[in-house]
């Protein structure tokens, strides 16, 4: 609960109510001291009779300018919040003009200081959702108490496996419609009655869901993937133990990998074969694999060798696809034997430059 008006809230009431009724308005706080005004002049100064309406209690009217300390004709009235005195607004003018926006200057600042609570409190909201889940995908949670205060507050408290999604938006998507993107993801959070989830600067969205209610609301995710896969990827992660989210976490990482160069807007750690372990790999691994494989081909080569394993090994399948002789792709395929030692004509030869293939396109997202 609000209890003291900064000077910053003081004067967007004043200038709001200014706006409203057109006349000049002081903002008083309760030892009489003007903290706002609509007449810079008078800030700062002492309100005499600001001050003896916040002791009273009762709205004061004052028919001349300098009859008391500080004051100009107008009304002055206590504003009272929560059942607390915080402030006297005054209105300067002829009492029986002025006395109409009376009302209207306590409604304003009743209104302001509500919505400034609530930035407050979302700003609250969303550090304690933040605190939750960077604590629960470390593996190693700085305050345990806390944290379980957090999380009993979302509803994830009890026992049972759950999964981190992540969904990611594209790194060339204009950043100026975020907002807009916040919004369809926080409702698509709502649908799924999902309440812990968090915006990772610059572009990707981290939510903790119950693993049974993944799989009642996991259509909710293809079709949001379906209708905005263009500009953001949703990627699930393995089903864990609640201790153990820091593997669902990096899970899902791997199944966001495993679309970020493709079309497909939708991927969960649980359809990934090959994919686990060349995505899981570390840079010097990864490294190393490329080097023994298709390092030294360019990348005319790469694509004759994508189109010949994509079909399955045809060279039928590969000559339609590239516009060439058959004689032409098995030339090329001797071409690559002779310049890695895998010959993709020869299964567990192919296997290796497949693998190797798949990872050095993930390795250009």
């Amino acid at each position: 609960m609000l209890t003291n008006i900064d000077q910053a809230l003081a004067q967007q009431i004043v200038d709001t109510v200014k706006d409203a009724c057109g006349q000049n308005i002081n903002f008083i706080n309760p030892n009489g001291i003007i903290i706002a005004s609509t007449d810079e002049k008078r800030i700062g100064g002492y309100h005499e009779i600001g001050r003896k309406a916040a002791h009273t209690g009762e709205a004061i009217e004052v028919e001349q300018d300098d009859s008391f300390i500080g004051t100009l004709r107008g009304i002055n009235l206590p504003i009272y919040y929560n059942h607390n005195l915080i402030a006297v607004i005054g209105i300067s003018g002829d009492p029986d003009e002025v006395r109409k926006y009376a009302h209207l200057a306590e409604r304003v600042t009743h209104l302001l200081i509500r919505e400034r609570e609530l930035n407050a409190f979302n700003r609250s909201q969303e550090e304690k959702k933040q605190f939750a889940i960077h604590a629960l995908i470390s593996g190693e949670p700085t305050n345990p108490a806390y944290l379980a205060e957090c999380l009993k507050e979302f509803h994830m408290d009890s026992p049972g496996a759950k999964r981190v999604i992540l969904l990611r938006a594209d790194e060339k998507y204009n950043p100026v419609n975020l907002p807009m993107l916040d919004q369809k993801v926080e409702n698509l959070f709502s649908m799924m009655s999902l309440e812990l989830y968090a915006f990772d600067y610059p572009n990707e969205y981290l939510a903790v869901l119950d693993g049974g209610m993944y799989r009642r609301t996991s259509h909710f995710l293809r079709k949001f993937a379906e209708d905005y896969g263009t500009i953001l990827k949703v990627a699930v992660g393995k089903e864990t133990p609640f201790h153990q989210l820091a593997l669902s976490y990096r899970s899902a990482r791997i199944a966001w990998k495993s679309i970020a160069a493709k079309d497909a807007g939708f991927a969960s750690f649980d359809d990934l074969t090959w994919e686990i372990a060349l995505l899981a790999m570390d840079e010097d691994t990864k490294e190393e694999f490329l080097s023994k494989t298709i390092s030294s081909l360019e990348e005319k080569d790469l694509e004759l060798l994508e189109a010949y394993l994509d079909g399955d090994m045809s060279l039928v399948y590969a000559s339609k696809r590239l516009f060439l002789h058959k004689n032409t792709v098995q030339y090329k395929l001797n071409r690559i034997f002779e310049k890695t030692g895998l010959n993709p004509r020869r299964f567990r030869d192919a296997v290796p430059l497949y693998l190797a293939l798949k990872l050095s396109r993930q390795e250009r997202v």
